[in-house]
C-alpha cells in the first residue's frame, strides 16, 4: 500500500505549468507579507513586549520542519544554563478558545498535539493561544519565576516582540524558492539572514550561522501503556505499519529504515485527527509504529480499536551542537542585563 498523500505538493519542489497562474498570487502574497512586516517595524501596527526576553523558534516554510524537538532541546539546554523558561504556542489543531495552560495529561484535541508534547517533555509551563503575547502574559502571571519565554512556531507572529529568532529548515530546504501558493515559503529566503541561527534538520550546515540537527530514536513504548518499553530489535520480522501525520512523513519513514525497521508507510497530513477507520489497513497480525505527535491523539483510540492493540510509539530527541544554546544564552543574558 502506498503512503497517503501528505506533505508538500510536488509543484512546490520544482517549477511546473501551474506556476503561470500561481505566480501573480505569490507576488501578491509577498507584497502583503512585506507590507505587514513593515507596518510592525514602523510601529503602525502595535507590538506587545513581555517583561522577559522572548526566543522565537519558527520557519519560513509551511508545514513541520522539526521545530518541536528543537524547542524541547533548547528548553532543556537553557535550564542547564540556569534559565527558567516557559513556552507559548498557538496550539494549532486544538479546540481550546482563548489562552489555555497545557498539562502533561491535557487532551491533544483541546490544546494541540505539539504543545502537549512540549508539556510532557520539558517539565516547564506551556500556554497556548492564537495571541502569543496574551499567552505569554498569562504564563508569567501564573508562573512569575519564569525568566525567558520560548515561542514555538511564531516567526511571522510579529505582534509578539522578540529578542532572539531561530529558524528551522529540513531536508526539503526552501523547495522551489517561491512564496505561497506557488511554493512553500511564508517569507522570502532573505528572512534567514535576519535570524540569530538557522537549524538544518537532517542535512549539513552550509553557512556560518547554521547548525545541523539530527533526530534520533530515544525509545519505543506501547501506545496503551507508556511504561512498557522495548528495544528496536523487537520489530524485526514483524509486519509493521508505520504511521506519520507530520509535516514531512517521509522523514519518519527514513528514520525507521536507517534503524533497519522494515515497514509499510502510511503518511497522513500534518495535525491529522485520527479515527478508528484510519487504521483499516491493519490486518489481524499487523503491528503499528507511529510518531509521538500522532500518539498523543491516538491514545484514546487504543483500547477501543482492535487495529491498535499492537500499536507502538517511536520517541525521538534532537542532537545539536551545544554552541547554539551558548549563543542563545549569551543573547538572553545581554537582554536581561538591559532590562
Amino acid at each position: 500500500m502506498k503512503a497517503r498523500r501528505a506533505g508538500w505538493p510536488a509543484c512546490w519542489m520544482r517549477w511546473c505549468v501551474w506556476h503561470v497562474l500561481l505566480l501573480p498570487l505569490s507576488w501578491l502574497f509577498g507584497f502583503l507579507a512585506s507590507l505587514r512586516r513593515l507596518l510592525y517595524g514602523l510601529r503602525l501596527l502595535p507590538q506587545k513586549r513581555l517583561p522577559v526576553p522572548v526566543v522565537v523558534v519558527g520557519n519560513i516554510t509551511v508545514g513541520g520542519s522539526g521545530k518541536t524537538p528543537l524547542t524541547v532541546w533548547l528548553v532543556q539546554e537553557l535550564v542547564k544554563r540556569g534559565f527558567r523558561p516557559g513556552v507559548v504556542s498557538r496550539g494549532y489543531g486544538g479546540r481550546a478558545a482563548g489562552v489555555t495552560e497545557v498539562h502533561p495529561d491535557s487532551d491533544a484535541h483541546e490544546v494541540g498535539d505539539e504543545p502537549l508534547l512540549l508539556a510532557q517533555h520539558t517539565a516547564c509551563p506551556v500556554f497556548v493561544g492564537r495571541d502569543r503575547a496574551a499567552a505569554g502574559r498569562a504564563l508569567l502571571h501564573a508562573h512569575p519565576y519564569c525568566d525567558v519565554i520560548i515561542c514555538d512556531d511564531g516567526l511571522q507572529h510579529y505582534r509578539l516582540a522578540r529578542d532572539v529568532e531561530v529558524a528551522v529548515l529540513d531536508e526539503r530546504g526552501v523547495g522551489n524558492g517561491l512564496l505561497l501558493p506557488a511554493g512553500p515559503l511564508r517569507e522570502g529566503r532573505w528572512r534567514l539572514r535576519t535570524v540569530l541561527a538557522v537549524v538544518r534538520n537532517g542535512c549539513a550546515a552550509t553557512h556560518a550561522n547554521e547548525f545541523c540537527m539530527k533526530l534520533v530514536p530515544s525509545g519505543f513504548y506501547s501506545l496503551q501503556d507508556a511504561s512498557v518499553r522495548v528495544e528496536a530489535g523487537m520489530f524485526n520480522g514483524r509486519w509493521i505499519h508505520a504511521v506519520a501525520g507530520i509535516g514531512n512523513p517521509e522523514r519518519f519513514f527514513t528514520l525507521l529504515r536507517q534503524h533497519d525497521i522494515a515497514h509499510e508507510a502510511h503518511g497522513f497530513a500534518d495535525h491529522h485527527v485520527f479515527s478508528a477507520g484510519d487504521f483499516n489497513f491493519v490486518r489481524s497480525d499487523g503491528w503499528v509504529l507511529m510518531t509521538e505527535k500522532d500518539a498523543v491523539k491516538c491514545r484514546y483510540l487504543a483500547k477501543e480499536t482492535p487495529a491498535l492493540h499492537n500499536a507502538w510509539v517511536c520517541a525521538v530527541s534532537a542532537e545539536l551542537p551545544a554552541e547554539l544554546a551558548d549563543q542563545v544564552a549569551e543573547q538572553l543574558s545581554y537582554y536581561k542585563g538591559k532590562s
